[in-house]
This record gives structure tokens, C-alpha cells and sequence, in this order.
């Protein structure tokens, strides 16, 4: 009775394209993708709270020295034996593997990643590792959306939309920014912008919202950082700022790949404990570089940091961060490609005051321009660094220079020393190539079970006459051809139609008789039209009939796919726009 139930809620989920579905399915993995995020949050800070001698949340100066030497080292080496002896698809987690899993399985992401990735940064997090809580959030929520999603035996088109509605809630959750929730779903993860999936990922954002504020508070993470412009004569100065920074970010995404490749050849859970090492080292230096460092960006506040400081948080979280993470510890790097921007922005904001000091704004000014053109520039993505640092410090007046800054540094990264953007890199480090062309995007959002024609019969080869009448009473435009229980061809219903009124004999061989008979393959209804475009090249055939298991050991075929009906679907743009032209 149950299993029955459950059968027809993925019967109404699959069929047909009703928005009202989409949307109602959109807020659920708002909600769960949230009280996933809530729980990590939690995690780490009871976690810190239990274990510090201080109780105090990421007060690693507050610690002994023996502690701040320590915990790195017994986090990496706990990280390195959790995850020893698994094969290197199986460790993977983060924003890199989100978009790995959207490019080469439609977004099925393994629930025992998903573990895997929160308890990992979440001892990462508390044994004081310089990695961000932002790319462990997002895997997290895409993880809760695909979960939900594989539940319901959605199609594929389906699971990529609830997978970023996972990651915009994940994101809005983790830090209070909605708006940058949305657009770090579509620009960073799904990769493209469409109106069709807005509404479900704004859904979802604003439900993680709502349930973050509940629980942390409305107050934004760095609204203490708040300051304006002062002078359009700046203009010149924050241009210089993007350049500088543009160069800082390429430092760090290169910093990451000469990490990723040190040490290959030495088991894994010796690789993490050589990043415990250099933290504990570092922290006793300097304390603050240690864990996310977000209390570092808001003593910038006072405009009292002095530009050493500030330049050696800046060297110091670039080089740990990207050692972290590059040996293995499964952590985030937006949060540190933050701090460096804030440092590096700070510290410029100070040698502009001291050079123009009646035109120059605040150092705190300079620190949020600088995350936003860090952000933006590393992750080539300046809608979301400019909507995030919008967002995070409740300041509007931040935009025109924010915007600025972002063109420069991103030219800088991009044209100039033509790097790719950070998880790009990674993801193309691993030997995949990630396609992303207009037709790919348009065959992606489209679903086999809405394209397929399912006016079709299913006869074998050799059937009687009277039997193939009966079958045409249907009107049906397609025949599926069987032979030995396996579907081998499709041929038009006219077809057998011409055959029946000149045929004389009992008995028709559908193999043998004038007709234009199709050779097909299988493809599940589950698919989108670009993996059936793509089965319809790697078998070369030109049909496809499209199944779905019901029961074990039971197949139903629920419709027919040809070459012409996936064409039909990205040509029609262009026939539309030539025909009102």
C-alpha cells in the first residue's frame, strides 16, 4: 500500500510541467537544505564551545600554545583516517563537486559525500583549518535538493533545478543573503541564466532565510563594516585597487593548483596532517589566521589595524587556505578568498589615506570593495560577489565601486593571465570538461518524459493480420518493432497500415515488409534531452524508446524519442525569430 503510494506522487511529480509542482518542491528543499545547514552551523560551534578550554567560538588566541600547536595536527590526521582507504571519487566534496556531478550525472549527488563533507570541515572547522564553511554548505544543500529529488524518481531536468535550489538556500542559510543565494546558484553552479528556474531557486532562498533568521538572528555578518565613498576622485585609486587585486587572485587560484599537486605521491591521511602541521606553525604566529578568520575582518572596523598586520593575515591566509584545501582537507574557499580581499583592500585603504588623506575614504571602505573584487575575480563570478557583499553589509552605497573594481580585477585574472575561474580549474585538473554551449543548456532543461510521443503500440515481429488491424484501431503514429522481447526497430504506423491492405498471407513478418524502419535504443524516462541527443550519437541510432523500471525485474516503455523531436527543441527559437522577423 505504501510502496503503491509512493509510485503515484512519482507518477504526478514526473509527468507533465505544471510550475505549481516545481515550486512546492522548490520550498521542501528550502526547508531541508536549511535544517541541514542550521545542524553544521551548530556543529561546529557547540563543537568549539565543548572542547575549547575558553568556550569561546573561534577564539583560537585565547587558547595555550600547546592547543593552538595541537588541534590543527590532530584535526588533520583524524580528517586523513576518516577518509583513508577510499578511492579519490569517494572523498570528493564542495562546490567542485557539485558542478562535477551537475556536468557527468545530471546532479545525482551520493548521500555518503554529503556525510562525509560535513563531518570533514566540521572537525576542519573546529580544529582551527583556514578553509570557509560556504563551499561544505553548498555541497550540503545541493546534496539535501538531489536526495530529495532521487526520493521522488524525479527526471533529470528536475534533480539540476532542486540541486541549485539546495545550494541557494544553503548559501542564504549559511550567511543571511538571500539575493546572493539565487544568483551564486545560477551563476556559479547551474552556470546559466533562465527564467524557468528563478522562481523555484528564489523559493528556496527565501526559505532558507527565513529559518536562519529564526535560529541565528536578522543581523548581517559584516554590518559593522558599512562606510561610503567619499569622493568620485577616488575612481582612479579603486581601478589601481581591482588591478592589484585582480593579481592577488591569480596568485591564489595558482597557490592552489601547486598545493593540489605537492604530495600526490604519499598516502592521504599524511597529506592532511601536513596541513595540520603548517597551521599549528602559523597559528602560533599569528592566532587569527586560524579558522575562518571572520572576527579578523570585523576588527577592521576600527580603523586601527596596522597595514604589517594586515599584510601578513593577507600572505598568511592565502598560502594556508590553499594548502588546505589543495592537501585534501574538505573545506571551503570563498570564506578565505574574503579575508584576503579585506587585507589587501584594508591595507591599500590605509597608503591611500596616508597618500590623499582629505580625498581617501575609510580602510573599512577599501576592505569590502576589496572582498568584492576578490570574490568576484577568483570565482568569476561578479553578480554574486557584488550581491554578497551587498548583502553581508546592509550597504547599498557599495555597488558603484564595488562593480568597479570587480571589472578590473576580474580583466586582470582573466584576459591578462587568462586563468579560468577557481572550481573551473579544479574541475578540469580532474580531466573533465564541463560543456556549457546554448544547445547543451536548452537539452539540459528539458525533460524526456515531457518530449517523448506516447502514441505508439508495441507489437512483434511476426504478427497476424487481423492482429495488426485490431492494433491500428488506435490511430497510433509509431510501432515498436520486438523480437525475442527486445525492442529492435521503430517504423511509422502508416507504414504497417499500407502493408495490412496489400498484405494476402495470415501472417505479417514487420522486418520484411516496405517500410522505413528506425534502429533504437533504450534510454531511461528519468534522462533530459541532452543525454538522450548524446545515446542517440554513441549507439548510432536514430530512435529511441524511453523505460522506466516500475518493480523489480519489470520494465514499462512509456513513449517513443526520435533525432527530429530533440532537434525540434532547440531549433525552435530560431524558426520563431526568423518567422516574426
Amino acid at each position: 500500500m505504501q510502496s503503491n503510494m509512493l509510485e503515484k506522487i512519482r507518477q504526478y511529480f514526473i509527468f507533465g510541467d505544471s510550475a505549481a509542482k516545481l515550486y512546492g518542491l522548490a520550498i521542501v528543499t528550502g526547508l531541508l537544505a536549511s535544517l541541514i545547514i542550521i545542524a553544521f552551523r551548530l556543529f561546529i560551534d557547540y563543537g568549539q564551545i565543548w572542547l575549547f578550554p575558553t568556550g569561546e567560538i573561534e577564539g583560537f588566541a585565547n587558547l595555550p600554545w600547546q592547543w593552538v600547536l595541537g588541534l590543527p595536527i590532530a584535526g588533520g590526521l583524524l580528517i586523513g583516517l576518516l577518509l583513508y582507504g577510499l578511492k579519490p571519487e569517494q572523498r570528493n566534496t564542495g562546490v567542485v563537486h557539485v558542478i562535477e556531478r551537475l556536468s557527468s550525472y545530471e546532479g545525482r549527488l551520493p548521500w555518503q559525500n554529503a556525510l562525509r563533507q560535513f563531518f570533514g570541515a566540521g572537525i576542519a572547522l573546529i580544529s582551527g583549518h583556514s578553509i570557509g564553511r560556504e563551499g561544505p554548505s553548498v555541497h550540503l544543500g545541493a546534496a539535501g535538493g538531489s536526495q530529495l529529488a532521487s526520493l521522488l524518481d524525479l527526471p533529470n531536468n528536475s534533480v539540476r533545478i532542486l540541486v541549485a535550489c539546495g545550494t541557494a538556500a544553503a548559501i542564504a542559510a549559511s550567511f543571511n543573503t538571500p539575493i546572493a543565494g539565487v544568483i551564486f546558484a545560477m551563476e556559479v553552479i547551474m552556470m546559466e541564466y533562465h527564467i524557468a528556474s528563478f522562481i523555484p531557486i528564489i523559493l528556496a532562498s527565501v526559505t532558507g532565510t527565513v529559518l536562519s533568521r529564526l535560529t541565528f538572528g536578522e543581523t548581517a555578518i559584516f554590518a559593522n563594516l558599512s562606510a561610503d565613498m567619499q569622493s568620485l576622485w577616488e575612481i582612479p585609486y579603486i581601478v589601481l585597487m581591482g588591478v592589484l587585486i585582480g593579481g592577488l587572485a591569480t596568485l591564489f587560484v595558482r597557490s592552489l593548483g601547486f598545493f593540489s599537486g605537492l604530495f600526490n605521491n604519499h598516502p592521504y591521511w599524511l597529506r592532511t596532517t601536513y596541513a595540520g602541521i603548517l597551521m599549528g606553525l602559523a597559528g602560533l604566529m599569528v592566532p587569527e589566521v586560524m579558522g575562518m578568520s571572520y572576527n579578523a575582518i570585523s576588527g577592521i572596523s576600527s580603523n586601527e589595524a596596522v597595514l604589517s598586520a594586515l599584510l601578513i593575515l593577507m600572505v598568511l591566509k592565502l598560502g594556508l587556505s590553499t594548502a588546505c584545501v589543495g592537501l585534501g582537507i574538505p573545506g571551503g574557499l570563498i570564506g578565505p578568498t574574503l579575508v584576503v580581499g579585506a587585507c589587501a583592500g584594508a591595507a591599500l585603504g590605509i597608503v591611500g589615506g596616508k597618500v590623499f588623506p582629505e580625498l581617501s575614504s575609510t580602510m573599512t571602505f577599501y576592505a569590502v570593495i576589496g572582498m568584492c573584487a576578490m570574490m568576484g575575480a577568483t570565482l568569476k563570478a561578479p553578480l554574486a560577489a557584488l550581491m554578497a557583499m551587498l548583502e553581508l553589509t546592509a550597504n547599498p552605497n557599495i555597488i558603484l565601486p564595488g562593480m568597479l573594481a570587480i571589472v578590473f580585477s576580474s580583466l586582470v585574472i582573466h584576459d591578462y593571465f587568462k586563468e579560468d575561474a577557481l572550481f573551473m580549474k579544479l574541475l578540469r585538473a580532474r580531466g573533465l570538461d564541463f560543456r556549457n554551449d546554448p544547445v547543451t543548456q536548452t537539452l539540459r532543461r528539458l525533460s524526456v518524459a515531457n518530449a517523448m510521443q506516447r502514441n505508439f503500440i508495441i507489437m512483434s515481429r511476426e504478427v497476424s493480420t487481423q492482429a495488426a488491424v485490431h492494433a491500428l484501431e488506435s490511430n497510433p503514429d509509431w510501432v515498436l518493432i520486438k523480437e525475442d522481447r527486445e525492442p529492435v526497430a521503430l517504423m511509422p504506423a502508416g507504414d504497417l497500415a499500407r502493408a495490412v491492405s496489400t498484405e494476402e498471407g495470415g501472417h505479417i513478418d514487420l522486418m520484411q515488409i516496405p517500410a522505413s524502419r528506425r534502429n533504437v535504443h533504450k534510454i531511461s524516462l528519468h534522462a533530459s534531452l541532452h543525454e538522450a541527443a548524446e545515446s542517440l550519437n554513441s549507439h548510432h541510432v536514430e530512435a529511441l524508446f524511453v523505460t522506466r523500471m516500475t518493480a523489480p525485474m519489470i520494465e514499462r516503455t512509456y513513449g517513443i524519442l526520435t533525432r527530429e523531436t530533440i532537434e525540434s527543441h532547440y531549433r525552435l527559437p530560431s524558426a520563431v525569430t526568423a518567422k516574426h522577423q
